[in-house]
Order: structure tokens, then sequence, then C-alpha cells
């Protein structure tokens, strides 16, 4: 999977995936004090063991909020990224994603205006569904105002 990535209209330079390595390689890097980090064994097992554990956790935490209301996906993306700045493996995960992301940016913005409004509509549907879904499962969190508290007990389902 190497060539040229379109991204915005800008084009990224092709990532070579046949490399046996599970890290960059100092080459490969374009920021220099990095760079200088993956040249001495001992900093580079620092510093990959560093990226490696934040990225893991952010990208097990967005995986833990993904069916929960919140940014879920995002924050895995997120972990993603942070992953990818060492690791080749996430580089080409973070790759599939960007790539199927753009496909469906893509494929949406060339329908109708209706077809994007049905679709919109969806999403606010299946958003609110888990919403409704968690209240009524585990009840109203106590962190929310008293306010709100009283609006939601009135939807039917959640106490």
């Amino acid at each position: 999977m190497t060539g040229s990535h379109r991204s915005g209209g800008r084009t990224r330079p092709p990532v070579d995936y046949s490399d046996p390595n599970l890290t960059l390689d100092a080459g490969e890097d374009r920021w220099a004090w990095r760079a200088r980090l993956r040249r001495n064994r001992a900093t580079h097992l620092v510093w990959r063991t560093a990226v490696g554990v934040v990225g893991g956790v952010v990208t097990v935490a967005g995986l833990i909020m993904v069916p929960a209301p919140g940014p879920g996906w995002l924050v895995v993306f997120f972990g993603l990224l942070i992953l990818a700045s060492e690791f080749e493996f996430a580089q080409r995960w973070l790759d599939f994603a960007r790539h199927h992301v753009s496909r469906w940016n893509d494929w949406i913005m060339d329908q109708a205006v209706w077809v994007r409004g049905v679709v919109a509509l969806g999403t606010l549907l299946i958003v609110w569904a888990v919403i409704w879904g968690y209240l009524a499962w585990a009840g109203i969190p106590p962190f929310v105002p008293r306010w709100a508290q009283d609006l939601l007990t009135q939807v039917p389902g959640v106490d």
C-alpha cells in the first residue's frame, strides 16, 4: 500500500509499508529532535515505550467511550495519531481510517441535500437512542444539574 495520498488538496509523500521494522526509522522522521532520540538505543526505547503507553491508553479510553455519548471515535483517532507518530502498524490503521473517512465524505458531499439531511437525521436519532438507552439503563447521573434532571425525568423510561 504505497503511493501518494491526497488530503484536503495536498499530496502527502508515499509511506513505505514494506519496511520490516515495527517502528519508524530515524531517516523516516520529519522532526530532527525525534530523529536524534531514535539514533540512541536507550532514548529510543524510553520514547517508544512512552508513546506506546500514552497512545494505547488514549485509544482504549476512546474505545470505551464509543458506545457511550461523547467523542469516542474522535478520541480513538487521536490515540491512533499518537501511536502512528512512532509505530508503523498504527500508521497503516490511521491511513486506512483516513482513506475510508475521506471516501465517505466525498460520497456524502456528492449526494443531494435531502439525502444529506436524511443521513444527518438518522445520525441524530441514533445518538438520541444511545443517550436514552443509557439513561434508561443507568439512570440520571448525579452530576447533572437539578433543572436538567427535572426535564429528563419527563422523558418516558428515564427515572
